[in-house]
């Protein structure tokens, strides 16, 4: 391709008689009217170039923030920016093409330099058209990429509703629970994620050479390495999903730490306490120990709740059991059914070990039910005029006052 003015400069040469100084002539013609059309071509782009700046800086140009539900990715002058970059970088291009063009036109009117002139053409159009060439032979596989990401997106999408209406109870499998929903999803989006790499990675551009296939290796390795403890987090946290071992909001404790689970997720476990401490408890920490679940049967058949007081043997067990039960019959969140029941579980030396076991169905509110519930079995034995002795206490039996408050207190 030349874009060379020979036959302008012959015409131009020839209508001027054909000598020496008309070659020249049409020579220096040739260039003036090659730099006249070159430097208008120059102003009108450059002038256009500026409108645009001016477009992308006025109000109400159009020009939106790009959002994700309620965060901002991109703001308006962000995008603004990136559009002023875009536009300089394509005049540089635009530029650079109309130095070429001009130096074709110039230098191809001398012997000398016409060689070097024909040879910066002809490498920049065997540039350009290798580019252009890749790009158009690389559509097809493009095509097959853009397919595979469709129908992998349409599976997820199709999964997710499906995993969706049984979180909802819309729908209904014998066996499978509708707390396994989001984590069966989740495994299911890994895995349909990872077929489609499989699938589209021959056909990503270099996927073929040593270079790419290295560096798939060495990133491999690294996970590999890396990620011993983030796998064994993931895999307990599946583990634990799918043995309903506990869900959100229930009351728990794992390890020594005791509370309601506000979030599981991938990796970890994390707990609000009594003393509305959050705890995060990795996964493979959870695996390892035992766990407690009040909440487990708490809507049924209510969990228990006990404690233990000593009582001297010159108390009556029948009464000290009735006085227990009122206690905890007075006491709020405590269930009248099953009732409350007391255990004499040791006959100590000087006293009797009481257990008292009440029912509730809120074992959240733990804490605040067996204070309330100590708080009567206090207030019911300080009527009763009975002493308790708890944890220990001797008693001399030469007429000194008994360990019970004043009624008034």
């Amino acid at each position: 391709m030349n874009f060379s003015s020979d036959s302008l400069h012959d015409l131009l040469t020839a209508w001027l008689g054909g000598s020496d100084w008309a070659y020249w002539v049409a020579t220096a013609v040739v260039m003036l009217l090659t730099t006249l059309v070159i430097w208008v071509v120059w102003r009108l782009l450059d002038r256009w170039r500026k409108a645009l700046h001016r477009w992308i800086d006025a109000e109400g140009r159009g020009i939106r923030a790009i959002t994700f539900q309620e965060q901002q990715i991109f703001s308006e002058r962000e995008i603004a920016r990136f559009l002023h970059r875009a536009i300089n970088y394509l005049w540089v291009a635009v530029r650079i093409l109309l130095l070429l063009v001009w130096l074709n036109m110039v230098f191809t009117q001398f012997d000398w330099s016409r060689e070097v002139a024909l040879y910066v053409v002809s490498f920049v159009v065997t540039l350009v058209s290798q580019i252009v060439h890749s790009i158009v032979s690389y559509l097809p596989n493009l095509a097959i990429i853009v397919v595979v990401v469709m129908i992998s997106r349409l599976v997820i999408h199709m999964v997710y509703a499906f995993f969706e209406g049984i979180r909802l109870e819309r729908i209904s499998l014998p066996g499978f629970y509708p707390e396994w929903a989001r984590t069966s999803f989740g495994l299911s989006k890994v895995l349909i994620v990872a077929v489609t790499l499989v699938i589209i990675f021959p056909y990503l551009p270099g996927s073929s050479s040593p270079a790419f296939q290295g560096l798939s290796i060495f990133f491999g390795v690294l996970v590999s390495l890396g990620s011993t403890s983030v796998v064994a987090n993931i895999m307990a946290g599946i583990v634990i999903t799918y043995t309903r071992a506990f869900k959100v909001g229930d009351r728990v404790r794992l390890s020594d730490t005791e509370g309601d689970v506000i979030e599981r997720s991938a990796f970890v476990t994390r707990i609000c306490t009594n003393k509305n401490e959050e705890v995060a408890i990795p996964n493979a920490m959870v695996m390892n120990d035992h766990i407690v679940n009040f909440s487990a049967q708490a809507k049924e058949a209510g969990v228990l709740l006990h404690t233990t007081v000593t009582i001297g043997y010159d108390v009556p067990w029948p009464q000290v059991h009735e006085l227990l039960q009122t206690a905890a019959q007075k006491t709020e969140e405590v269930l009248d059914d099953p009732e409350p029941f007391v255990l004499q579980t040791s006959l100590d030396d000087n006293y009797v070990a009481y257990e008292l076991n009440a029912y509730t169905r809120k074992p959240s509110g733990k804490a605040k039910i067996s204070s309330d519930m100590h708080a009567n079995i206090q207030d019911g034995f300080r009527e009763a005029g009975i002493e308790i002795l708890s944890p220990h206490y001797r008693a001399n039996r030469d007429g000194s006052e008994k360990a019970i408050p004043p009624a008034d207190a």
